[in-house]
C-alpha cells in the first residue's frame, strides 16, 4: 500500500477512504468523517443511535477498506470483565496456566451496546483505552497500533440501560450521533437492495482496500505538521472553558477535552487539504468532542433544553477570532 508522504497526498487518501466507506452506509457522511478523524487521531468514539441504522455496518467496513483486524463484542447484562479481556485458564495437558486472550485484543474493537452492561464490565474497558495495553494476571499486554474502540449506545430512555460513567466517557475522543437517513439516500439504499447492486444482508465483500495501519499511521504523523495559530488555539481553548461556567450546564469539560479539540481540528484541517488549522475546523467537531462532556443542570433538563442546544447557544456565544 502506498503511504503518503504530503498534506496533499493524505487529504487525497482521506477522500478515497471516504468515497469507500460511504459506497456501503448510504445517507451517514458525517457519521463517516467524524469517525475517520477520530481514527487518525488516535481516539476512540462513542456512538449513538437507535438500532439498524449501520453502526456494526460501518466499523465492519472500516476493517475492511484499511486492512485493520476487527473484533466485535456484544454488551449484555451477564457480560463479564474476563469476557472483554481474557483471562489465564489452567492447561491439564502442561500444567501450566495459559493466557486466552479476548477479543479486545485487536485493532478496531466494536463494543456494541455498550450501556447494556454494568458497570464493571463497561470499566474493562478503561486500561486498553487509555494504555492500549490488557493486564491479565499481572502480566502487561501491548497492543497493535492504530487502536480503536467504537463503541455503541442505545438512547439512555430505552430500557435496560447503564449510562457510562463520566471517567470512561471522557476517553471517547468522540461522540458520535448517527440518525435515520434522508429520503432520497434511504430511497437510493432501497433501490440498491432490490435491484442487488448490494445485498440485502449489506456485506462488506465489495469493498476493496484504500490504506493499511501503515498508511494511517503515516496519516496521523502528517497531522501534527498542520499547523494552529495560537489565536485559533486560544479560541478552541474558550470553547472548552466556556463550558465549565455556562448558564445551562451543571458539569463542563476537562482539559482533555481542549486536547481533543486541538487535535482534531488538525486532521480535520487535513482532510480538508490545509496545513492550518482555522475556527471553522475548530466549530466542526466541537460538537463531537463536547458533547459527552457536558451535563444539564436540573433546571435546563426541566426546560427541555438538550446538550445540543446548549453547545449551539455556547458556539454562538465565544467570539471566534477575524481570519
Amino acid at each position: 500500500m502506498t503511504q503518503p508522504t504530503t498534506l496533499a497526498e493524505a487529504a487525497r487518501l482521506a477522500q478515497d477512504i471516504e468515497h469507500h466507506l460511504n459506497q456501503v452506509l448510504i445517507g451517514q457522511r458525517q457519521v463517516v468523517r467524524e469517525v475517520l478523524i477520530a481514527l487518525v487521531s488516535g481516539g476512540h468514539v462513542l456512538i449513538e443511535g437507535v438500532p439498524g441504522l449501520g453502526k456494526t455496518l460501518l466499523v465492519r467496513s472500516l476493517g475492511k477498506v484499511l486492512e485493520l483486524d476487527f473484533n466485535r463484542i456484544q454488551f449484555t447484562p451477564d457480560l463479564m470483565p474476563t469476557d472483554v479481556t481474557g483471562h489465564a485458564m489452567y492447561d491439564q495437558k502442561s500444567e501450566q496456566f495459559r493466557i486466552r486472550r479476548g477479543p479486545a485484543f485487536t485493532q478496531l474493537l466494536l463494543a456494541d451496546e455498550i450501556n447494556r452492561a454494568p458497570a464493571k464490565t463497561q470499566a474493562a474497558l478503561l486500561e486498553v483505552m487509555q494504555e492500549r495495553q490488557i493486564t491479565i494476571e499481572g502480566k502487561a499486554f501491548t497492543l497493535n497500533e492504530p487502536y480503536m474502540v467504537l463503541a455503541t449506545q442505545n438512547p439512555l430512555d430505552q430500557e435496560g440501560t447503564y449510562p457510562l460513567p463520566e471517567a470512561e466517557l471522557d476517553r471517547f475522543l468522540f461522540k458520535v450521533l448517527i440518525d435515520y437517513p434522508g429520503h432520497d439516500d434511504e430511497t437510493r439504499l432501497v433501490n440498491m437492495v432490490l435491484d442487488g447492486t448490494i445485498r440485502a444482508s449489506l456485506d462488506v465483500d465489495s469493498l476493496s482496500p484504500a490504506t493499511d495501519a501503515a498508511g494511517l499511521q503515516a496519516m496521523k504523523a502528517l497531522s501534527n505538521d498542520v499547523l494552529i495559530d495560537a489565536e485559533v488555539l486560544d479560541y478552541a481553548l474558550r470553547i472548552v472553558r466556556a463550558t465549565r461556567d455556562f448558564n445551562g450546564l451543571s458539569h463542563g469539560a476537562s482539559p482533555r477535552a481542549s486536547i481533543a479539540l486541538a487535535r482534531a481540528a488538525r486532521v480535520q484541517a487535513l482532510f480538508e487539504g490545509r496545513d492550518f488549522v482555522t475556527p471553522d475546523d475548530i466549530q466542526q467537531v466541537a460538537r463531537p468532542v463536547l458533547r459527552h462532556r457536558i451535563q444539564l443542570s436540573a433546571d435546563a433538563e426541566i426546560e427541555g433544553q438538550t446538550p445540543e442546544t446548549a453547545l449551539a447557544r455556547l458556539l454562538d456565544q465565544v467570539e471566534a477570532p477575524r481570519q
